[in-house]
């Protein structure tokens, strides 16, 4: 009798089962979008090529897989090597693997049939590689869309599908590019059930790091008792917790870190759709100027402060960036979205007004680091704000960084993170106190 169990990825041992109809459903999503693009000629088909395994320098160490990011996003597929096609007018999806030699299952293991890999990723038809061009040959599309772009983040261009004999073919690599880029800003909540895992297994990763941190420690050893910034099946997460090594915070510590708290959920309880992203690292600006005001760091007019950009002497990075299948995931300026040039916001990965379904980073912070200091106080612009008698005791401060993840939902946003973050939690947890730990009322 055949099987009827649903194809799903899992690492076993209770970890989370992921469908394979994840990747169906982002095929389907990909092919309606070119579908509506009167680009796209009837007929054609996207080719996508994955990963390839590579050797260490010059030797036969191999580096440790991970699959290509908009070739897992369209297959799930974890082996190197393979191409996957999908027929825009159809949906129907050809996953061509490697051509194993005899000698494989010497060294390395069984060598599946096509069948098993068409089971194991639900695809309609697998193929060997070396077959792409005379299988493309027979269907007879009237375009070949490849992937070429450039990621507004990294300033890289993606690698384009190549193959021998693909010069026989009409390619077009204008088209497929930002459209699936878009399809990957917005979240499916198969892929945000994934997404919550690994922020799950991150936060508590953290936990465990707060608990057994010691004065002295090397931050190897800290990662050496868990992955603070895991993936799960090509899934990412990004977590940032400030903590004082010896469990107590100081009273200096304290204040710096509770105004980058303060700032963090200022910014998640504003967000929501139709907010413009550069807005919620204006906002975080604004709340830490407040706070070293208060503190006593800086005297004078906030919004003069603004003026001269002094939050960036602070915080010279961006607030945040999109999450997904990479940690800087892509689509942050697509075609309209202009980076804003002045400090701190040019840092900014995105510029995007916000929707549902995204996922991104809030991760606002305040360091004191003497190039960006001696910078400001040499320009009486900003020299100006400075109480330099209370700048000097933190000189050597070093820096708060509190990040978070979150997806934008259709009336605010979720908080997929779950560390400990008042000053309060942080020290219970440090004390083993945080059997029960369960986070403090903030944004929902």
């Amino acid at each position: 009798m055949a099987s009827t169990a649903r194809p799903s990825f899992s690492l076993g041992n209770e970890t989370l089962k992921v469908p394979l109809a994840l990747f169906a459903l982002n095929r389907q999503r990909l092919c309606e979008r070119l579908r509506k693009n009167a680009a796209v000629q009837a007929g054609s088909v996207v080719v996508l090529q994955g990963g390839e395994e590579m050797q260490r320098y010059c030797t036969d160490t191999s580096i440790i897989f991970r699959q290509e990011s908009f070739f897992h996003w369209a297959f799930g597929v974890i082996e190197s090597g393979c191409y996957g096609v999908i027929d825009v007018d159809t949906g129907k999806s050809t996953l061509f693997v490697p051509r194993l030699p005899p000698s494989y299952a010497t060294w390395m293991g069984k060598i599946h049939s096509k069948e098993h890999f068409k089971e194991k990723y639900a695809v309609d038809d697998v193929q060997y590689t070396d077959e792409i061009a005379s299988v493309l040959t027979s269907q007879m599309p009237s375009a070949l869309l490849t992937l070429r772009g450039v990621n507004t983040d990294s300033g890289s261009v993606c690698r384009e599908a190549s193959f021998e004999g693909i010069s026989k073919f009409n390619v077009n690599n204008t088209i497929l590019h930002p459209e699936i880029v878009e399809c990957r800003v917005f979240k499916t909540d198969m892929e945000l059930e994934v997404l919550r895992y690994t922020n799950r297994i991150s936060s508590e990763a953290h936990r465990e790091v707060m608990k057994a941190v010691k004065v002295g420690m090397k931050e190897y050893e800290m990662e050496s008792l868990f992955d603070m910034g895991g993936e799960y099946y090509c899934f990412a997460s990004d977590i940032t917790c400030s903590f004082p090594a010896n469990g107590k915070f100081t009273e200096d510590q304290k204040a710096i870190y509770e105004a980058v708290l303060k700032s963090c959920r200022a910014v998640m309880s504003t967000m929501k759709p139709g907010v413009w992203w550069p807005d919620m690292h204006r906002l975080a600006d604004r709340i830490h100027l407040e706070e070293l005001t208060r503190i006593g760091l800086l005297r004078g007019s906030v919004d003069a402060m603004l003026q001269v950009h002094l939050g960036a002497v602070f915080m010279p990075h961006g607030l945040g960036h999109f999450l997904g299948l990479d940690v800087h995931d892509v689509g942050g300026y697509p075609e309209g979205v202009e980076r804003i040039d002045e400090p701190g916001l040019r840092s900014l990965r995105t510029a995007r007004r916000l929707e549902p379904g995204m996922v991104l980073t809030v991760e606002p912070g305040i360091y004191f680091i003497d190039h960006l200091l001696d910078q400001a106080l040499a320009d009486p612009a900003q020299a100006c704000f400075f109480n330099h008698e209370v700048l000097q005791r933190f000189r050597t401060f070093g820096g708060v960084r509190i990040e978070e993840d979150v997806v934008v939902t259709n009336s605010g946003m979720e908080l997929l993170t779950c560390v400990p973050r008042t000053v309060e939690e942080i020290e219970a947890c440090m004390a083993g106190c945080d059997k029960a730990f369960t986070p403090s009322s903030g944004p929902k």
